[in-house]
C-alpha cells in the first residue's frame, strides 16, 4: 500500500502523525490526504468524540489508519451500513444505508434490491482510502453484512452475539461463550470470539457459503435456542424485554437475519474508554478478560504481538460445512 501524505487545503501542516501509510496531521481541522492514489478529505480532526478519555476524531482515523491492514480484508467486498456519530459518543447517532452523494467517483459500491423493491447503494471498503473516507462521515464502528456483494444470500459467517443481561455479569458471558464453543465443537465447527467492544462477546463460525441467510439463521435460532434451555439459569434465548430474566446471558441470533449487521472486528466502539470489538483467544476467554481491556490506544500494539486471531475468517480451509444440517 502506497505511503500517503496529508496536506491542509491551504497549508502544509505541522505536527504530523503517521498511521498505516497515512498521515493525518494533530494541528489542523482539515486536511486533504493522498491515500493510495486517491484523494480523501479529512475534516473536524479535532472535534471530540471520547469527552471522558479525551480522543478526538482524528484519534479515531489514526487508529483506523493504524489497524487498516489487518482490518480491510475482513472489510473487503461486504455491503457497508454506515452508523454515523457526527457529534462523538455524547451525541446523537443514526444509520445510514444508501452511499451519500456526492461520493468519490473512485468509491467503489455495490447495489442491493429489496424485498420492499427499492435498490439500496452500499458503499464497499476496499483500501485504506474507502476505510478513511468512510469513518469521515462521523462511523465510530463498521457495521458490514454477514455476506459478499457478488451474492449478499449467502454469508460465509454466522453469529452468535452474547449481550448481558442488567443484573449479569461479564464473568456470565464469557462462560456463556465457552457453552456455545463446546456445542459448536460438538458439530465439528470451528468457533472464533471477539469481544463486543460494548457489553458482550460475539462467538462467529466460518461457514462455506452456500446455505441462504434464511437457513443461517434457522440453524442459530435453532442451536441458541436449545442452548439456553439447556442452561436456564445463565441463558436465554428471549427477546421480549418485559419477559427476559434480567439476570441471564441473551443468546442473540437475529444477526444473522438477511441484511442485518452487527459491529466488525477491530471496530473502535461509543464506549466511554474507546474500547474495541477485539479477537481474543479462547484462553483468554477462560481466564477472565474485560471490555475495557482493548481499547483503541492499545489494540494495534496487541495486533503487532499476536498478529490478526481472526485470520481462518480470511480462508477458503477449515470452514464449517452448514449444508450438514439445514
Amino acid at each position: 500500500m502506497s505511503r500517503a501524505r496529508g496536506r491542509a487545503p491551504a497549508r502544509v501542516p505541522k505536527g504530523r502523525t503517521s498511521a498505516g501509510g497515512a498521515t493525518i496531521p494533530s494541528d489542523v481541522a482539515t486536511v486533504v490526504a493522498d491515500v493510495g492514489g486517491h484523494t480523501v478529505r479529512l475534516t473536524n480532526l479535532q472535534k471530540l468524540f471520547w469527552p471522558e478519555v479525551g480522543l478526538t476524531k482524528g484519534d479515531l482515523l489514526r487508529y483506523y489508519a493504524a489497524i487498516a491492514p489487518v482490518l480491510v480484508p475482513h472489510l473487503r467486498n461486504r455491503p457497508m451500513v454506515m452508523k454515523r456519530y457526527p457529534d462523538g459518543v455524547a451525541g446523537k447517532f443514526f444509520f445510514m444505508k444508501q452511499v451519500p452523494e456526492p461520493h468519490p467517483a473512485w468509491l467503489e459500491t455495490c447495489r442491493v434490491p429489496h424485498t420492499s423493491g427499492k435498490v439500496v447503494t452500499f458503499p464497499l471498503v476496499q483500501d485504506l482510502a474507502s476505510l478513511l473516507w468512510t469513518i469521515n462521515l462521523g462511523c465510530i464502528d463498521l457495521n458490514p453484512w454477514a455476506a459478499h456483494a457478488d451474492d449478499v444470500d449467502r454469508p460465509d459467517v454466522l453469529y452468535f452475539d452474547l449481550d448481558p443481561g442488567p443484573a449479569t455479569t461479564f464473568a456470565q458471558v464469557c462462560e456463556a461463550a465457552l457453552v456455545i464453543r463446546e456445542a459448536l465443537r460438538t458439530l465439528a465447527m470451528p468457533a472464533l470470539v471477539k469481544t463486543s467492544g460494548s457489553r458482550g462477546l460475539h462467538v462467529a463460525v466460518p461457514i462455506r457459503p452456500g446455505p441462504t441467510s434464511k437457513d443461517v439463521f434457522a440453524f442459530t435460532r435453532a442451536l441458541g435456542g436449545e442452548l439456553a434451555a439447556r442452561n436456564p439459569k445463565l441463558m436465554t434465548a428471549e427477546f421480549r424485554l418485559a419477559a427476559r430474566p434480567r439476570d441471564r446471558v441473551l443468546v442473540d441470533y437475529n444477526r444473522n437475519i438477511w441484511g442485518q449487521t452487527q459491529a466488525s472486528i477491530y471496530s473502535a466502539r461509543p464506549h466511554p474508554k474507546a474500547a474495541v470489538s477485539t479477537p481474543v483467544t479462547w484462553q483468554e476467554v477462560g481466564r477472565g478478560i474485560a471490555i475495557e481491556d482493548f481499547r483503541i490506544d492499545n489494540v494495534p500494539a496487541r495486533v503487532r504481538r499476536r498478529g490478526d486471531l481472526w485470520a481462518p475468517l480470511l480462508s477458503t480451509r477449515g470452514r464449517a460445512d452448514l449444508g450438514r444440517f439445514v
